[in-house]
C-alpha cells in the first residue's frame, strides 16, 4: 500500500483528479485537505521564492498502481511540474488492506 500526495491549485482540481482516480480504480480512497499556503523555489534555477494557496489531495492505493497514477496525473494536472509523490505504508490493518485490494480489482 502507498499514500500518494498530490498538490492541486484548488479544491475543484483536487475533486476532478480524485474522481478520475476512483473511476479508473487507480485509488480506493481520496481525501482533500484544507488549503495550505505553500512556499517554493520557482521558476527553476531563478532563486526566487514563490507563494501560493494550494490544496493537498491524498490518495490511498496499491504500489502496483503507481505508474498508471503518475501517467494519469500528468495528463490531468494544471501544473507543468506537479508535486506528486508516494509514501510507502509499513503497517495497515488487514481488513482495510483487503477492502482496498478488492475495490481496486479491475472488472473482467
Amino acid at each position: 500500500m502507498i499514500i500518494v500526495v498530490i498538490t492541486c491549485k484548488n479544491k475543484g482540481e483536487a475533486i476532478k483528479i480524485a474522481k478520475r482516480l476512483l473511476e479508473k480504480k487507480l485509488a480506493a480512497c481520496a481525501k482533500i485537505l484544507p488549503p495550505a499556503h505553500s512556499l517554493y523555489l520557482w521558476p527553476p534555477k531563478s532563486g526566487k521564492i514563490a507563494e501560493a494557496d494550494e490544496v493537498m489531495l491524498i490518495a490511498k492505493t496499491l504500489e502496483s498502481k503507481w505508474e498508471a497514477i503518475e501517467k494519469e496525473l500528468l495528463t490531468l494536472h494544471s501544473y507543468k511540474n506537479p508535486e506528486i509523490y508516494a509514501i510507502p505504508v509499513s503497517h495497515v490493518s488487514q481488513k482495510y488492506l483487503e477492502w482496498m485490494e478488492n475495490e481496486l480489482k479491475q472488472k473482467t
